[in-house]
Parts: structure tokens; C-alpha cells; sequence
């Protein structure tokens, strides 16, 4: 089943990026990343409640803070990111996202001194060759943005967004390890080898569903903006394809890393054919072939987490 699992994972969060898209488009809302936020807080909320009820994980609260720091980097990266959707393509952006892989390894480079293999090593070469390229050639303007962004829609001010995503979110990961490596270690507490990786998860779920709350509350209190709830359905399928995603990538690791950690990071292929379908995305050549890049950069730092796993 583990491999249906990983299919599973890959093309729920393609569908993701591409709702994700598809929420973000259209420059005359302008909380457009707040209100994915707060929705996809909302659903991993619910996601949170139902592993507490039927899960039986023996969760204690106070993990909430323990695994505070963590879930606010994967939180902050995650809002950052809708809101670069609102300035460059999805065939750009989620590549350039799902490159965070490099910057872990970079950073276990030089705060724990591990030395990189020759295939991790490749792999953040051609991914940090294949970012430059892009930076080089996007000249992009999405015709949706209003007049006060549109500084951000050209050349290397639109990558800020997934670039600052990459940064956050591989400093999620990073400390992450910190959590989940070795359950003799971890901070956490009252968990056992079965349920803490579950214990983290929900952690940060419910994290979510608390800064979902303090979203709404500046968007409707702070802001006095309404909400359109008709027109936030990209976004609730955004959300759900996301945490049915994140669901279903615990039991595609555990099964066979090797092969799913390769083609569960490839997903971003997933995101750049969907968005060339529905969105009808056409780039350059030239851009396609640093994506190209970037995706085999990705693909190749997979296989290597998949080999050091087995």
C-alpha cells in the first residue's frame, strides 16, 4: 500500500498548489494569503481534532508550546508562500518552494559540521544554478496583480516570496529534527516511539487552527474587511488537498522512504502540469529548462534522504 500512498501524496499536493493558484488569483481581494491561512488552519484544525478523538496518542497540551518554534516557521513559510502567488507562476513558485531541501542541507553543513555526499552535494549545486537562471529570466507580469504590487512581478523581486518560503520552511525542517529523531531526546512529552511523530503533527495542526483565529480576527475586527465565503472555494479545496496530502506522506515514508521520498518531493511536476492545463501557464524554454533543473536538483536530494533512510 505504500505506494499507492506516495501516488497518492504527490498528486494531492499538486491539486494543492494548484488551488492554491487559483485562490490567490484575481489582485481585488486583498487578503487573498490570509484567508488561505486561515483556511487551511481551519481544516488541519479539524484534521487535529479527529486524530485527538480517534486516535488514542495520549496528546498533553503543553507539546502545543514545546513544539511551538517549529510550527511557527512551517506557519509563517506557509502564509509567505500564498502571497508569492499572488506575484509569479506556479510553475515558477513551487519548484523554487520545494527546493528547501538545499537550504537543510546547507545548514546541517555548517552548524553540525555533517558532510554532504556526492549526490547531495550535486543536488544543491543544480538547484542553486537552476534558482539563479530562473531569477535571471523572469520577466514575468501577471495581468491580475493591481497597480501598487506589480514592483514585485518582475525580475528577482518576484522570487522573494518562494525564496523566503524555501529559507523558512528548511528552518522548519531543520529544527524539526531536533523533535523527531530520536524519541530519547525529543523535548516532547508523555509520547511513545508509535505516537510522537503523531504528537508533533497535532501540535502544529492545532497551532494552525490558533493562528487561523488570530488572522480572522485581524482581517474582520483590526481591518473591518468582510468576507465573500462564496468565493473562498479554491481555497477549502486548497486546504483539504493539502492535509489529505500530509495524511497520507506519513504512511508513504514508514512504508518505503527510498522510493517515496523522491517522488513525493517531485510533486512540484505535478503543480507545473496542472498549471500548464488549467491555468494555462507558458513559459520560455530557457525557464523551462532551469525548472527542469531545479526539479531534478530536487529529485536528487530525495533519493539521497531515501538511501541515508534505508
Amino acid at each position: 500500500m505504500w505506494l499507492v500512498f506516495t501516488i497518492l501524496s504527490t498528486l494531492l499536493w499538486g491539486f494543492a498548489d494548484l488551488f492554491y493558484k487559483k485562490g490567490a488569483r484575481g489582485g481585488a481581494e486583498k487578503y487573498s494569503h490570509l484567508l488561505t491561512g486561515i483556511t487551511v488552519g481551519l481544516v488541519m484544525g479539524a484534521q487535529a481534532v479527529f486524530t485527538l478523538i480517534f486516535g488514542h496518542i495520549g496528546y498533553n497540551p503543553i507539546n502545543i508550546l514545546i513544539y511551538l518554534p517549529v510550527s511557527l516557521f512551517y506557519i509563517i513559510s506557509m502564509v509567505v508562500g500564498y502571497l508569492g502567488l499572488k506575484y509569479l507562476e506556479l510553475s515558477i513558485n513551487s519548484p523554487i518552494e520545494n527546493s528547501s531541501g538545499a537550504v537543510v542541507c546547507i545548514l546541517c553543513l555548517i552548524f553540525l559540521g555533517e558532510s554532504l555526499d556526492l549526490l547531495s552535494a550535486g543536488a544543491v549545486i543544480i538547484i542553486t544554478l537552476g534558482i539563479v537562471l530562473l531569477g535571471w529570466l523572469e520577466r514575468t507580469r501577471a495581468e491580475d496583480i493591481p497597480p501598487e504590487d506589480r514592483k514585485y512581478s518582475h525580475s528577482v523581486f518576484a522570487l522573494i516570496f518562494p525564496l523566503l518560503y524555501c529559507v523558512l520552511d528548511a528552518l522548519g525542517t531543520f529544527f524539526d529534527a531536533y523533535y523527531l529523531d530520536d524519541i530519547s531526546a525529543t523535548p516532547l512529552v508523555d509520547v511513545t516511539e508509535e505516537t510522537f511523530e503523531n504528537v508533533a503533527n497535532v501540535s502544529y495542526e492545532l497551532t494552525f487552527l490558533i493562528a487561523a483565529v488570530v488572522m480572522l480576527i485581524y482581517i474582520l475586527v483590526i481591518k473591518k474587511e468582510k468576507i465573500d465565503v462564496p468565493k473562498q472555494g479554491d481555497k477549502l479545496w486548497a486546504a483539504i488537498f493539502e492535509t489529505a496530502g500530509q495524511y497520507f506522506y506519513v504512511f508513504a515514508m514508514s512504508g518505503n522512504a527510498v522510493i517515496a521520498a523522491p517522488t513525493i518531493s517531485a510533486y512540484c511536476v505535478v503543480s507545473a502540469a496542472l498549471a500548464a492545463i488549467f491555468l494555462k501557464e507558458k513559459l520560455r524554454p530557457m525557464q523551462y529548462a532551469a525548472i527542469g533543473a531545479v526539479i531534478a536538483g530536487i529529485i536528487m536530494l530525495g533519493i539521497a534522504e531515501g538511501l541515508a533512510e534505508a
